[in-house]
């Protein structure tokens, strides 16, 4: 069993549920559609967002009929995003298979998304729930600011840490902050439960964000990105950041210009990266990931629902420890 299977345990039977749920939603009468959509499952995913929502919802009550199509109606608006984003970033590849847009073509790319986001809503609406549809309606918007955020970022000289968390909080954190939001309305939590379980989604989006820039800064087959990408694309995240502000070197701040200018070489991508490395970059990423986990797991410590307060635990851990 993989460890995310482990942390699914307490939801497992939950969690073949949505399965059967978000595959129907992913099926069309139209062959081209279709053809497109089995493509889009083809690639599968680690299922951690919708293991979220359904972990969050036991840990308050009993997974419903608006928890299920909140599960689903959140994993398409992440899809969607997805695809949209591929033609953004014109990226050819997605979780080690072919993109979309590599496949067909960006109009088709386009489409497809629109497609999946009006069948989020769908599934929106028939969770019955006026504020669920808010937050995902709300998660939409949170989704498309931050995009924009980084986009105007790169052309930004300015290297503030506050930036980046304002752009990961909106293109990462909203994402798992909607699912234990939604999860824990769907079971008609208390006030006081839905904040904290917001809370604890923001840290957890946090963490994972974190976690990922980190890979940026390492070469490896597993994590399915070349090392520095995000540099190529001319975006500098928490290590560089702090590395850069923290020593103040000219030199190293004339290469990370040229990351936002987009005139940034292979060799000059590989000097910032071993600078970041050298300087305490990495370090402090981590240990700024750590404090937010243990934010995270003080939100949940007296919960007093052992095994699902375990489960999360573990779910943590994963996002801090994953190697891809």
């Amino acid at each position: 069993m993989d460890k995310l299977s482990a942390i699914a345990s307490p939801v497992a039977e939950e969690l073949e549920q949505f399965k059967a749920l978000f595959e129907r939603s992913l099926v069309s009468s139209d062959p081209l559609l279709n053809q497109v959509l089995t493509h889009i499952k083809q690639r599968g995913g680690k299922m951690m967002r919708p293991i979220l929502v359904l972990l969050i919802a036991k840990l308050f009550g009993k997974a419903k009929n608006a928890t299920y199509h909140s599960a689903v109606a959140l994993e398409l608006l992440h899809t969607a995003s997805l695809v949209h984003d591929d033609v953004v970033d014109e990226s050819d590849k997605r979780r080690g298979q072919a993109s979309v847009n590599a496949i067909y073509n960006n109009k088709i790319s386009v489409l497809v998304g629109d497609y999946l986001l009006a069948t989020c809503l769908m599934h929106a609406s028939r969770t019955s729930n006026e504020e669920i549809v808010e937050v995902i309606a709300c998660l939409g918007q949170d989704l498309s600011e931050g995009e924009i955020l980084q986009l105007s970022n790169v052309s930004n000289a300015t290297l503030d840490e506050n930036v980046y968390f304002d752009v990961i909080r909106k293109k990462t954190a909203a994402l798992f902050a909607a699912c234990t939001k939604a999860a824990a309305l769907s079971v008609d939590a208390s006030p006081e439960e839905v904040e904290m379980a917001r809370l604890f989604g923001e840290y957890v989006g946090i963490c994972f964000q974190i976690k990922d820039d980190i890979f940026d800064y390492y070469d490896s087959l597993e994590i399915g990105k070349p090392t520095g990408n995000d540099m190529r694309e001319g975006k500098l995240t928490l290590p560089a950041i702090y590395a850069l502000n923290s020593t103040q070197d000219a030199d190293a701040f004339r290469l990370a210009i040229k990351v936002k200018s987009g005139e940034v070489t292979g060799d000059e991508i590989a000097r910032l990266i071993e600078y970041t490395k050298q300087n305490g970059g990495i370090d402090y990423a981590k240990s700024t990931m750590m404090a937010y986990k243990d934010r995270a797991k003080d939100l949940i410590a007296d919960i007093k629902n052992i095994a699902v307060r375990d489960a999360l635990f573990c779910y943590l851990d994963y996002v801090v420890n994953r190697v891809k």
